[in-house]
């Protein structure tokens, strides 16, 4: 049983003060794990107190432990970094290495399929009502949400990469309003920047599509339809191959959908770059005499 279903089996037997804390814990997971105690206690309009008495009543022995709890819950207890390289070391001349990443990234595109058919669908629907999108990826997965954002900036200009560079992210943030979306990307350990995306849109009244790695995940939990990617890697970083993947379906989808107006628009995008330079042009052929 994981620290939520506990929390809502024990309801009925706290004191009210207890359940007003209880109902905050369980309502915002994501917060549990990346605030302060004290700024937690806040938000829920309790005293610190409270939430250590809350976690003792529920059999931890204090905060830390029902706030490592919460963290296990949305699997940010994986092995770290390090731990995995570990498995590694002196295998370079191990001629299974490669094989095993390719077949881990195949298992991952199937799994990927398998899960978000369906919820891409729905992203690229939400998506092409929207009147600006902004996508936000950070660390590991702003070259996913980069990739995203070159596709579709090729036939249609109203897209925005959120990548808080230059500690512009409050800047960036500032623009969306309630008829924008917002397409955030991320993986555990979760981006803590993800998070004030998601809040900001939140906020300004736009629509939310989370590309993230479980189910339980703080952004799959902040929104309805989020779209999974599998990561799992034999070597010791995830893999955002299965995120590159649905990130390419989604464009087909929306360039499937769009129709004509589309395809000019990719035209003239491909002509500019090749006008400009930006793409070299093919080698022309020698003459033969």
């Amino acid at each position: 049983m994981n620290a939520k279903e506990l929390i809502l089996e024990r309801f009925d037997t706290l004191s009210r003060t207890l359940q007003a804390a209880a109902r905050f814990v369980v309502d915002h997971p994501n917060e549990v794990v990346i605030t302060s105690m004290r700024t937690l206690a806040e938000r829920a309009l309790v005293q610190p107190a409270t939430l250590v008495r809350l976690a003792q009543r529920l059999g931890y022995a204090g905060w830390p432990e029902l706030k490592d709890a919460f963290a296990a819950d949305l699997g940010l207890h994986a092995r770290g970094y390090g731990q995995r390289a570990k498995t590694l070391v002196g295998r370079a001349q191990d001629t299974a290495l490669i094989g095993e990443m390719f077949d881990a990234l195949r298992r991952n595109l199937d799994v990927t399929e398998a899960e978000s058919a369906t919820t891409l669908r729905g992203a690229a629907r939400l998506l092409r009502r929207a009147r600006t999108v902004y996508v936000a990826g950070f660390r590991a997965s702003l070259p996913v949400a980069y990739s995203l954002v070159y596709g579709y900036r090729l036939f249609r200009n109203e897209v925005r990469l959120i990548d808080s560079q230059c500690g512009g992210l409050e800047m960036q943030l500032r623009a969306i309003g309630s008829q924008d979306a917002v397409v955030v990307i991320s993986f555990a350990p979760y981006s803590q920047e993800s998070l004030v995306v998601i809040n900001a849109a939140k906020a300004a009244g736009a629509r939310i599509v989370a590309l993230t790695d479980s189910s339980a995940s703080p952004l799959a939990l902040a929104t309805d339809n989020p779209v999974l990617f599998a990561v799992d890697s034999p070597s010791f970083f995830p893999s955002v191959a299965a995120a590159v993947a649905a990130t390419e379906a989604l464009l087909e989808l929306l360039v499937a959908d769009a129709g004509e107006e589309a395809v000019r628009r990719i035209d003239d995008a491909e002509k500019y770059l090749f006008d400009s330079g930006a793409y070299l042009l093919p080698p022309r052929k020698r003459r033969t005499i």
